[in-house]
């Protein structure tokens, strides 16, 4: 039999002290550890939500990968790349990668009666995943953008649409200024969308490849790239190694050259901001843990402290300190899994409350997003727990050699 488990059971189990010292000081412990345990699951929740939600809206936008001419690495103006049909296939049967959509920027100037506004129009083709527009459109639909013909269909922001004084459903001008012409075309507001990342927002609107190309004078199958979706957003590097392998360096048939960059490379400020959150949470997560560390230790004390006599006790009838010892540690371990128990109720329930009901408002300006968004992951919040509960075990073991200097003859006349 496990004699410091055994004692430790039935101290923790006694009904008889219920109005000592120690009941408060086991309260106030058990209360550390579980709003301790709280804060550092819904603290990781909310950052990791947070930068998952911000990674897919920058990810809607310029996907995983982008293959494209290597002079557009080198400069600013825009270089064509073929992209045919072959190209397609051999891009789509890289490890790693599952769907390729080819797309073109066109530079223009959208105009009005009252304003007009520089805009970046990206033209996609029928094989354009567009389920994150569409996720975002607040009203009109999404046209069917195609890469032989041109309805001239525009998607366009919130954002545009209000400096503009647009709504779905009207027409507007473009003009497409080159070095030896001005082109001016009519377009029809399809949609309009909303994603709060005011970069791409104030920006970027969308229409058909075809459009694009025709207003670039590109030759038939050049467009400005490819946008590769990858498998696992986790095995990004091993796709983009193997496209380094087959596609870098390589010409298509009109002799330019084909490089590439994962989003990490395209948007470098948004994703090295994004790691910066990763400090915060490690500074919230000490911080919790020295919290519940701290009561435990003040619970602990006082609880040695007020079993004084019955230390002495066990100490005379033969027990040396290392029993006593682990049976306090054992004492100090229920009280911690207490604790961890209605700090997973509280931290997990919250998030799952903000997960379904979206309680706590955010500020889309601010940031980005229009509520707060939550990411349970479990093996996250297992570790969590796993790590509390070591960590609030080790401080212990220190306080706990109190018990070796207390001596059975004089703590079994202590009161």
């Amino acid at each position: 039999m496990n004699l410091p488990l055994f004692l430790a059971r039935k101290i923790y189990k006694s009904e008889g002290d219920k109005c000592k010292v120690s009941r408060p000081a086991i309260q106030i412990a058990t209360v550390g550890v579980a709003v301790g345990l709280a804060v550092m699951i819904i603290t990781v929740s909310v950052v990791m939500g947070f930068k998952h939600a911000i990674r897919d809206k920058v990810i809607g936008f310029g996907s995983h990968i982008q293959v494209e001419n290597f002079l557009s690495m080198q400069s600013t103006d825009p270089y064509p790349i073929c992209i045919d049909d072959s190209m397609m296939a051999v891009l789509g049967n890289i490890g790693g990668i599952k769907h390729v959509e080819r797309y073109a920027f066109a530079q223009g100037i959208l105009k009005t009666d009252a304003d007009f506004l520089g805009m970046t129009f990206k033209g996609v083709g029928p094989e354009y995943d567009l389920s994150f527009i569409k996720a975002n459109l607040l009203s009109g639909n999404v046209p069917k953008f195609s890469d032989t013909s041109s309805k001239y269909q525009l998607l366009i922001s919130k954002m545009t649409a209000d400096k503009l004084h647009l709504k779905a459903g009207d027409k507007v001008y473009a003009y497409f200024i080159s070095d030896s012409d001005v082109r001016a075309r009519r377009f029809t507001v399809s949609g309009i969308y909303q994603t709060n990342l005011t970069h791409f927002d104030q920006s970027i609107c969308f229409t058909d490849l075809y459009a694009a190309t025709r207003l670039n004078k590109w030759q038939p199958g050049q467009c400005s790239g490819a946008e590769l979706l990858v498998d696992d957003f986790d095995k990004l590097d091993l796709a983009y190694d193997n496209i380094i392998k087959n596609v870098n360096r390589t010409s298509d048939k009109y002799g330019d050259v084909f490089t590439s960059k994962t989003i990490n490379e395209a948007y470098p400020q948004i994703f090295s901001w994004l790691e910066l959150l990763d400090i915060n949470v490690w500074i919230i997560l000490v911080l919790m843990v020295c919290v519940a560390g701290f009561t435990m230790i003040s619970g602990l004390l006082i609880i040695i402290l007020e079993r004084t006599q019955m230390i002495g006790t066990l100490k005379a009838l033969g027990a040396p300190n290392k029993t006593v010892r682990h049976t306090f540690l054992w004492f100090a371990t229920f009280i911690i899994g207490r604790g961890l128990i209605a700090g997973n109720i509280l931290g997990i329930g919250f998030t799952l409350l903000q997960q379904h009901t979206g309680l706590v408002r955010l500020d889309p300006q601010n940031y980005y997003v229009s509520t707060a968004p939550m990411e349970l992951d479990l093996p996250i919040v297992l570790a969590i727990n796993a790590a509390t509960m070591l960590a609030c075990i080790f401080v212990l073991i220190g306080p706990s050699h109190l018990i070796s200097h207390i001596h059975p003859a004089k703590s079994m006349r202590y009161e």
